[in-house]
């Protein structure tokens, strides 16, 4: 069937554009390959490296155990220096008499403002000098050495007082710290016995977390081979579109359009794979008599 005059220019163009395309073979290195398939994953990595040190694994445990008994007893040896009268001497604050110095200097400094405001009214009323004038000042002098005194033994009760919070507390604390290792050696003791299935689940849960995380760079990797593919590809498909308006164009029968080929997927396997391998593990390091 003979081209239309006015499908002339489009049909010489159409034909340029696939002898073009169709005379260079796909590249299929830029969408195949073992680059496109997720390796093991850190995580994978470690659940197999640590299923296997299963032989022998409880020594740690008993090593931590002696280890924490020792520490209890000495922390209970050292709460001798926390008990007695001079206990709250270590928690005293080294700057207490630099604050006292202060508050101290800072109430003189308004004592003497307040003797001054009374010279300063006896002038201004003429008694400058007068009884009067001595009974006032005499009277605030003795008030204010009173509550100077009474400042200081304030400031060195408060102090006193903060200190001896802080041995009490500092007792307590180490007390609660000595049971506190005691019970840690206690349960190191029977962590030991456990070994197998504490194992078991890091193996799992890191074999599984694992198989997430390649899947995740596997579906990543997957979406970088099927877009070089369709940039592979999508010249074929322009011009199946383009070669088939033509077609319809001049009457003719058009052919069959062209599908991109699609692959096989990875990832499932992948992640099954995986998968399978942390609750393998999970099973072979299990806690004796666990059938699940």
């Amino acid at each position: 069937m003979a081209t239309p005059g006015f499908l002339e220019d489009y049909a010489k163009d159409f034909a340029t554009q696939a002898k073009a395309a169709y005379s260079v073979p796909i590249d299929t290195a830029k969408f195949t390959g073992r680059q496109f398939v997720a390796g093991e994953d850190p995580l994978q990595t470690q659940a197999i490296g640590i299923a296997q040190q299963g032989v022998g694994a409880y020594k740690p445990f008993l090593s931590a155990a002696q280890a924490a008994q020792q520490q209890a007893a000495g922390t209970v040896g050292g709460l001798g220096a926390l008990t007695g009268p001079q206990a709250y001497q270590p928690f005293m604050s080294p700057y207490q008499q630099q604050v006292i110095d202060t508050t101290l200097a800072e109430f003189d400094r308004q004592g003497f403002a307040a003797e001054q405001a009374v010279r300063d009214a006896a002038i201004a009323s003429g008694n400058f000098g007068g009884g009067r004038e001595g009974a006032q000042l005499g009277q605030l002098q003795a008030d204010r050495l009173a509550d100077r005194a009474a400042l200081q033994a304030q400031l060195l009760q408060a102090g006193f007082g903060q200190a001896q919070q802080a041995a009490d507390r500092a007792f307590t604390q180490g007390g609660q710290l000595a049971a506190a290792q005691s019970g840690l050696g206690a349960a190191q003791m029977g962590l030991s016995d456990f070994q197998r299935a504490g194992l078991g689940a890091d193996v799992g849960a890191l074999g599984q977390l694992g198989s997430l995380r390649q899947g995740l760079t596997q579906a990543q990797l997957q979406a970088d081979a099927d877009a070089a593919r369709t940039m592979a590809y999508e010249p074929y498909g322009r011009l199946s579109a383009y070669g088939s308006g033509l077609t319809g164009l001049s009457g003719g029968v058009q052919a069959q359009q062209f599908a991109q080929p699609q692959p096989v997927s990875p990832l499932s396997q992948a992640i099954g794979t995986a998968l399978g391998v942390g609750g393998l593990y999970g099973k072979i390091f299990g806690f004796p008599g666990d059938k699940t």
